[in-house]
């Protein structure tokens, strides 16, 4: 550790309240707020942060800096307080427009928004599950590129955790595989305060927090007090000597430190602390400047450049003699991990992939021509990092080409998370974040349920991470309505930037990955099926036309009386209803919609040629009705399923709840005979 990271105590409690009171005042200003945590944690952020941390603060996206998460997001303030005052992007102009319209420091933090924010950790807990995703990432990227005499990849991830984050469920899903992955770099901070918005935790949280983490195989550094510098200090580079497991370091801290009379009050929480306890808080600290200023000797301290920029230049110079020694791995590293691009084959090899799907011809599962496909991308993108929840061989995510992460193994690519579904959909947010890697990861579509939060948040922060939800419809059968979902698929397409792909057959499949891995801004859903779905003939201009989301599948080429509108398994109905409809003289254009959010992108000329408004809409899809209103109109008619499902069959789970060629009839007819009234 470099000498000037050690300076007197005297001047490490002035450091340290150049923090507090930066947060303090923000939260004054936006009368709103949560200044308690900044005040309780000054400590540990000025240990880490001047003593540990690797970063460059003129550099945010240097891929070997540190990974520092807050997953405490409520905090915020702390962590936009340590950016200012160490050299990012962030000026003091941005810290009193704290929480207000279009600042770069809204109330929780915002991967995309602040300079140096990982991710955006809003829900409790989900920050420490990305955190558990970034080390997972480092520590596959490290084996794989890493060679004697080159750690190019040799990185940390810290977080900060409260109580709230370890009441979440989903903390036992991540750091239960954290601990039985060994990843030794991931270094979680508890702040021990005892407080949460109701009052003190000790009438509803009482876990031996230590011991649960030592259960799941992680070090655990007990009782370091919070306030103490040189404890925390202590404890840090102990965790950073641990070479097999990760390290939960608890400090004892209170919440709201320094504040005479709110001090260890859940008071100090979540709201400002008025202008009179603002004052008292001063003259208790001997802070003597006015808001939001820090003297100069206090920011020369905590100014973060000179150094990151060595270290960054050093980094730069050890990747350079990386790339002499291997520079395949080098230029391979350099377009996985730097640049984030795909590789140069990428647009002729998925040609070949759609070409290869179209020549086959096969009726099978869409989950099964997922598995296809990427049996085919493998080889094309080692960047592919797959798993499921414990459905492998349901949801068909691995292949002959996967290889099984594990402990101290070395590289590998496919993941077995265990029947954690919340918990694989974070870290793979987290994976993600990281860089190096395109996750994706496998459940059923029922259980989207337990992933629904982190969906929600890959599409809040556009990041590129594949939901591969199978056993999408009352077609799984006998498992019965609690494994049938039925409102799902209209939950996932109701979250604002998330892709949610339902393909009919193995063609459709082929786009809908080709689509969700040229993503750049986005998750992507795939809802493929448990039974076989026939294959569809199409011209030239059809495919082309799936990737627009909506395509006119049959009957395009005459005059018509119906349009006959499906999704997935359905599309499959429809084309059959279409038969019976033909021989009875009712002509019907079938549309598949595999993709709604990308159709309603397209021109409303576009729009126009699929969905004619001249001619009435049957919108027909194995779930909630209500969703397709807005394609059908008020003249239309939607074939659905508004009930919870049945355990048979699925061919007697179809029929029991009407969706049968003969009910798409019915409702046909009776669409065509009334516009022919009308």
């Amino acid at each position: 550790m470099n000498a000037r990271l050690r300076p007197q105590f005297a001047g490490r409690r002035l450091l340290c309240n150049a923090l507090r009171f930066l947060a303090i005042d923000a939260v004054e200003r936006a009368g709103s707020g949560h200044p308690g945590m900044p005040m309780g944690m000054a400590e540990i952020a000025e240990a880490l942060w001047r003593g540990y941390l690797k970063h460059d603060p003129a550099d945010p996206h240097w891929v070997d800096r540190d990974r520092f998460v807050l997953s405490n997001g409520h905090g915020s303030m702390l962590l936009y307080a340590l950016l200012h005052l160490t050299g990012y992007d962030l000026p003091l102009e941005e810290l009193k427009r704290f929480r207000q319209l279009h600042s770069k420091t809204p109330g929780h933090p915002e991967f995309g928004v602040t300079p140096g924010v990982e991710t955006t950790t809003g829900p409790l807990g989900q920050g420490l599950a990305n955190a558990v995703g970034m080390a997972l990432a480092e520590s596959l990227l490290a084996a794989e590129f890493n060679r004697p005499g080159h750690a190019i990849v040799d990185h940390r991830t810290w977080v900060f955790v409260g109580d709230g984050c370890l009441m979440e469920g989903i903390s036992h899903e991540a750091c239960s595989l954290a601990g039985t992955l060994g990843l030794s770099k991931l270094v979680a901070i508890y702040d021990d305060n005892g407080i949460s918005i109701d009052g003190h935790v000790e009438h509803w949280f009482t876990d031996d927090t230590p011991a649960r983490f030592e259960a799941y195989g992680w070090r655990v550094i007990r009782d370091v007090p919070g306030h103490d510098s040189a404890a925390i200090e202590a404890a840090l580079g102990q965790a950073c000597k641990e070479g097999d497991r990760p390290t939960l370091v608890c400090c004892k801290t209170v919440i709201g430190h320094g504040s005479p009379h709110k001090a260890d009050t859940h008071e100090v929480h979540g709201a400002a602390l008025g202008a009179a306890e603002v004052a008292a808080t001063r003259a208790h600290l001997g802070w003597t400047a006015v808001p939001f200023e820090v003297p100069p000797e206090i920011r020369a301290a905590w100014d973060a450049t000179t150094e990151g920029a060595a270290r960054h230049t050093d980094w730069r110079r050890r990747f350079a003699a990386y790339a002499a020694a291997h520079p395949e791995l080098a230029a391979e590293f350099e377009r996985r991990v730097c640049r984030r691009e795909l590789p140069a084959h990428w647009q002729d090899s998925v040609g070949s992939m759609l070409a290869a799907a179209v020549s086959q011809a096969a009726a099978i599962a869409s989950r099964k021509a997922s598995q296809n496909v990427i049996e085919a991308l493998q080889p094309l993108l080692p960047e592919l990092l797959g798993g499921s929840a414990d459905l492998t061989g349901s949801n068909l995510t691995a292949t002959r080409g996967s290889v099984a992460v594990r402990r101290g193994r070395g590289p590998g690519n496919h993941i077995n998370y265990g029947v954690r579904e919340f918990g694989m959909s974070a870290l793979m947010n987290g994976i993600a974040l990281h860089g190096g890697y395109l996750p994706y990861g496998g459940t059923f579509l029922t259980f989207s349920d337990y992933s629904r939060n982190a969906v929600r948040m890959s599409a809040l922060m556009r990041q590129r991470v594949i939901y591969v939800f199978t056993h999408d419809s009352i077609g799984l059968g006998e498992d019965g309505p609690t494994h049938q979902p039925v409102e799902h698929a209209a939950s996932l397409r109701l979250i604002p930037n998330n892709a949610v792909w339902r393909p009919s057959d193995a063609v459709e499949t082929v786009c809908a990955w080709q689509a969700a891995i040229e993503r750049r801004d986005g998750p992507t859903c795939l809802l493929l099926s448990r039974q076989n779905l026939p294959h569809f003939v199409r011209s030239v201009q059809q495919l082309d036309d799936i990737r627009r989301g909506g395509y006119v599948l049959a009957g395009g080429d005459g005059p018509a009386a119906i349009t006959l509108l499906a999704t997935g398994s359905e599309v499959d109905l429809a084309m059959r209803a279409r038969e019976t409809l033909a021989a009875e003289g009712i002509a019907a254009r079938v549309v598949s919609m595999p993709n709604c959010a990308e159709f309603d992108r397209q021109t409303p000329e576009y729009r126009g040629a699929v969905l004619p408004r001249a001619l009435p809409v049957l919108a027909i899809e194995a779930g909630v009705s209500g969703f397709w209103r807005a394609y059908t109109g008020f003249d239309g008619d939607v074939l659905g399923i508004d009930r919870f499902g049945e355990s048979a069959p699925a061919a007697q789970v179809a029929a029991a709840l009407g969706l049968t060629r003969e009910a798409v009839c019915e409702r046909a007819r009776a669409l065509v005979h009334g516009a022919r009234s009308r």
